[in-house]
């Protein structure tokens, strides 16, 4: 229906190489090895013997063992099933017409990783990760999910410098400079959470285990509830669907205890002109708030975010988005949310475009923001779209997270889908949804997550793609993470 890239979310439950690519980091501890050892010639002050120093044991993993240095193994995994009873699509493969408005398939990654932090004489400390990343789509997804498909690749490969007690005035860590292959995140994902695209020839296209930005360099400066944030986030895309976006961003937050924090962020957007055109040159102010104002009602809270995108005559857009929730102090915890979100579709009688430019946005938890399993997964994005949700979760254990969240889909400019499809579209309803969900912690490493899903197309999807027959959809995903 609108516009979509292969961008992925990145699964909750799954964020954590080769062996023969951890060079880089075994050369970094060889050189921290020989920093941190005294001179061979260095004598005593005194005529007493130096009390021998315990020697650090050799690390169970078999990697050198250097004082000051911690090594630890990450290993990700995930197997998922997927489903339609009736297919999205007025037919799932246009290149193999059967009729059949049916569709499954199955996606499997694995992700395993070294990361290495050392420490000098409990000051400042050099850290560094290495993973790869392997993932594959097969039992013949629709064309949209990428059709088969597999890929292996290196994921993060960074190293960072922070300065832990160094500059003890200001606080632990108050600088922080990593460089790489690396993740970076800003607030609740609304516009920056995902470095890497997913699906198509790489495969993946729910699972989407990858996270790294293809070249990241992140500055942090931190001093009390204050944090001033400098970044450049290179894109890594689809070799079939690169456009070069890269994004220069400055960030700001503010802690006000541990209840609120206030968020500001400045965004220079860089692409191909011949891919991207509105996003080259593109200037982004962000604005959000998340709180939960009142100590005498821990239950209730807030959040707000606002976009406002401007790129001189070819791009001016708006997005935001308003939630409120409570949590019920009684059993199974019962948490009750409503949010309104907002993003602005382009008119085309105008001669430039106001259709938002959803960016890098990611998923940090179920309908943030791949808003619904049906909907915002396969056929709408945040753009051209309003939406409102409301959700029940409820925690019948500490292991066991469960519940529904209904959706009402609109379109803001219905004569834009109208455009895109070359169809008379005057109807702003897309579609309303119910989904499902449930996520079972089986135990400290194996999470079991469900959904079922149901979504009822609204006039404006019958009016472009004549499909009228209410859609089913289920997922079953197992994710390991050690």
């Amino acid at each position: 229906m609108v516009d979509r890239t292969w961008d992925r979310r990145a699964v909750g439950v799954v964020r954590r190489v080769r062996m023969l690519e951890t060079q880089s980091l075994f050369v970094l501890a060889a050189s921290l090895a020989l920093i941190g050892a005294p001179a061979s010639g260095e004598e005593q002050a005194s005529g007493s013997e130096k009390p021998a120093e315990a020697q650090p044991e050799a690390p169970s993993t078999g990697l050198p063992s250097v004082r000051g240095l911690e090594w630890q193994f990450h290993l990700d995994a995930s197997f998922g099933a997927f489903g339609f009873a009736h297919s999205l699509y007025t037919n799932p493969k246009p290149d193999q017409p059967s009729g059949n408005l049916g569709d499954n398939w199955f996606e499997g990654a694995v992700k395993p990783g070294l990361s290495g932090t050392w420490t000098a004489s409990g000051s400042w400390q050099i850290y560094g990760k290495i993973s790869a990343a392997g993932e594959r789509s097969f039992a013949t997804p629709p064309t949209l999910i990428g059709d088969s498909a597999s890929s292996f690749g290196v994921d993060d490969l960074y190293l960072g410098w922070r300065s832990g007690k160094l500059l003890g005035g200001l606080g632990e860590n108050a600088l922080d400079f990593t460089v790489g292959r690396a993740p970076y995140q800003i607030g609740h994902g609304f516009l920056v959470w995902d470095g890497t695209a997913e699906g198509g020839t790489r495969g993946g296209y729910w699972s989407n285990i990858r996270r790294a930005f293809a070249f990241a360099a992140i500055g942090r400066f931190k001093a009390g509830p204050h944090t001033v944030e400098a970044f450049w986030l290179d894109r890594d895309e689809l070799p079939e669907a690169t456009t070069g976006s890269r994004l220069l961003g400055f960030n700001y937050e503010l802690a006000l205890g541990a209840a609120t924090t206030i968020g500001a962020t400045y965004l220079r957007g860089f692409a191909h002109t011949d891919q991207k055109p509105t996003r080259d040159g593109l200037n982004v102010y962000n604005l959000r708030v998340f709180t939960a104002p009142f100590s005498s009602v821990p239950g209730l809270s807030f959040e707000a975010e606002y976009a406002r995108e401007h790129n001189g005559g070819l791009l001016d857009a708006t997005a935001w988005s308003v939630q409120g929730a409570y949590e019920f102090d009684a059993p199974w915890k019962p948490r009750l949310s409503y949010r309104f979100a907002f993003f602005q579709g382009d008119d085309p009688g105008t001669s430039r475009s106001e259709a938002f430019d959803p960016l890098f946005m990611g998923f940090y938890d179920w309908g943030a923001w791949w808003q619904g399993e049906i909907a915002g997964e396969y056929f709408v994005s945040t753009s051209n779209l309003l939406s409102h949700q409301v959700r029940l979760h409820l925690a019948p254990s500490e292991r066991l997270g469960t519940g529904l969240i209904f959706y009402k889909f609109l379109l803001d400019q219905p004569a834009a889908l109208a455009a895109a499809v070359g169809l008379p579209v005057t109807s702003s309803d897309v579609a309303t949804e119910l989904d499902w969900y449930a996520d079972w912690k089986i135990n400290a490493h194996f999470t079991l997550s469900l959904v079922a899903a149901w979504a009822h197309p609204g006039t404006a999807v019958t009016q472009a793609f004549a499909r009228t027959q209410d859609f089913w959809y289920g997922l079953a995903f197992l994710a390991y993470v050690y």
